[in-house]
């Protein structure tokens, strides 16, 4: 099997990288994929070094497989070539989510929607990825009927260059400034780009992709997205409306048996999800689970991940590995 990473030199593109070989995904040849200015440069995979070709370069070898992690512009003009060469492509970016013939795809809630003729597979935005993953069975349980969402986004999100620049500031040194304001210290609330309605284009993709991930346009989602100085792995405050009132029981029993949760939430013993514990991880942690004192058909959930494993690579690997293990990689 022949697999390209598109962005492989990225934060998310080396994290695939890792994710592939933990994974066990059975690559014949790694086709790296970089800028122009990287082309040439070594990229080391399951003991080998592979050179990193453009994307040009890359189509023209057909590769049966693409993960793309290269930003919406690349994925929009590149994703369909690789699609026409005859390459499954799964997309990191934002280009394609929302597209009503793309399908959106967490592998325990939805890959079994997956069919041949699906070329192009989308990743969900990482703050979505944890927060559905925990809806979705609670969803089928009990009937949800509005989210609210505060989320505590890590540096890493943005990128090296924000790493860079909480470095830089935690050091006292100038700094070159991704956000418009220090993050060192600090905590931002904008996320991504602000839309006329008042909400980041971040907050958005929660909402809109919340409800196709489930497929219920019914469920209401308002979200606020902070950013915050951690290096590495997503927070967020999740407050849950059922359509029946519900115990913090009920939902602490069915998040145990649910598919890529793991459950950590005893006060006695101060057991609860933190992104310092979560990073490397492949799984969504959930804890804090209690009754809203507010509301008797609410409960609140606190979920940690780590962004860059399910948020992003892990999630794009096990989407490959189920096309694979189901014959979807060949239209």
């Amino acid at each position: 099997m022949r697999v390209a990473v598109v962005g492989v030199t990225g934060m998310v593109g080396r994290e695939m990288l890792q994710v592939m070989e933990e994974f066990h995904l059975p690559v014949d040849e790694l086709i790296p994929v970089a800028s122009e200015s990287s082309k040439g440069k070594a990229v080391e995979f399951q003991g080998s070094k592979w050179t990193c070709v453009t994307l040009a370069e890359a189509v023209s070898m057909k590769p049966d497989l693409a993960l793309f992690s290269a930003g919406g512009d690349v994925s929009t003009e590149w994703a369909p070539k690789f699609a026409d060469a005859g390459t499954l492509v799964i997309d990191n970016s934002s280009a394609w989510r929302m597209d009503p013939n793309i399908k959106l795809v967490v592998p325990e809630i939805n890959a079994h929607r997956l069919q041949t003729c699906d070329r192009i597979i989308a990743n969900p935005n990482c703050s979505t990825i944890q927060l559905v993953l925990a809806l979705h069975p609670l969803h089928k349980s009990f009937g949800v009927k509005r989210v609210i969402v505060s989320t505590y986004q890590s540096v890493t999100g943005t990128g090296k260059k924000a790493i860079d620049q909480m470095e830089a500031e935690r050091n006292n040194e100038e700094a070159q400034m991704v956000y418009p304001y220090r993050i060192d210290q600090n905590c931002i609330p904008h996320c991504d780009v602000f839309l006329d309605n008042g909400y980041t284009k971040e907050e958005m993709k929660l909402t809109r992709e919340t409800k196709k991930i489930l497929g219920d346009d019914a469920v209401s989602v308002s979200a606020t997205a902070v950013r915050v100085p951690v290096l590495g792995g997503h927070s967020e405050s999740v407050n849950i409306e059922f359509e029946r009132e519900i115990t913090a029981a009920e939902v602490r029993e069915v998040l145990r048996f649910a598919r890529g949760i793991n459950v950590l939430d005893d006060p006695s013993t101060n057991s609860y999800p933190m992104p310092y514990y979560s990073r490397g991880n492949n799984e969504v942690f959930v804890g804090r689970i209690r009754e809203d004192i507010s509301h008797p058909k609410s409960v609140n959930l606190w979920i940690v991940a780590d962004n860059l494993r399910k948020g992003a690579a892990t999630n794009a690997v096990q989407i490959a590995k189920y096309c694979l293990e189901n014959n979807l990689l060949k239209a």
